[in-house]
């Protein structure tokens, strides 16, 4: 998939503010700090798409930028660690249950990882949570330039062996890096090969 277009389109404080469910939809999730911003950046090959901070917790709405047109891309708040209050942060929680629950054209969530750790439980909750949902996703580990390979093939192998003493089917994984561009070919590949079913009959699928 080549990126032609990609747009900035809304904000939204709640899933009933979002865009019509018309396009596939794409979540983007994980830990404050773990490098989403500039994931979606490097995706898109737009510098500024996403504002990227260096504090935890920039990104408090849901927002929706359009690519090429067809497909949704969705930043949401991170999880975890923010300087925000502890109501704010149940304010968070809720917003994003409800986007994540509710939204029906959501195709997959991308939960970002980052490599450089051992299995972080916070990262291993939030998917058990999505998998109570029945809400598909897949894992990202980000940040993959700023240790070795070795270590990062390390810290994602551990990450999967703890997610197999809970899950049966282990969903799909990449690995990343926004500064190298690592990834980006694989993952646009795989939203390509999801927008596919988009639209298809029920009897089309089987």
């Amino acid at each position: 998939m080549e990126i032609r277009s990609a747009k900035y389109l809304i904000s939204s404080p709640k899933v009933e503010d979002c865009p019509k469910p018309d396009k596939p939809e794409y979540a983007f999730i994980g830990r404050s700090n773990v490098g989403k911003s500039s994931l979606i950046n490097m995706l898109t090959r737009q510098t500024k798409l996403a504002k990227t901070s260096s504090s935890p917790g920039k990104t408090q709405l849901i927002n929706h930028f359009v690519i090429n047109h067809s497909w949704y891309l969705v930043d949401l708040p991170g999880y975890g660690y923010a300087k925000v209050s502890q109501k704010q942060r149940a304010e968070f929680q809720k917003m994003i249950s409800n986007y994540l629950t509710k939204r029906e054209n959501l195709m997959t969530v991308f939960v970002l990882v980052d490599s450089r750790l051992k299995p972080q439980q916070l990262d291993l909750d939030f998917m058990a949570q999505l998998g109570e949902w029945g809400v598909p996703f897949s894992i990202v580990f980000t940040k993959a330039d700023k240790s070795t390979q070795r270590e990062v093939a390390k810290n994602a192998k551990q990450f999967i062996e703890k997610m197999k003493e809970e899950w049966q089917f282990i969903p799909r994984s990449f690995v990343t890096s926004a500064e190298k561009f690592h990834g980006r070919k694989e993952m646009l590949a795989y939203i390509e090969e999801v927008n596919e079913e988009w639209g298809k009959e029920p009897e089309q699928l089987s």
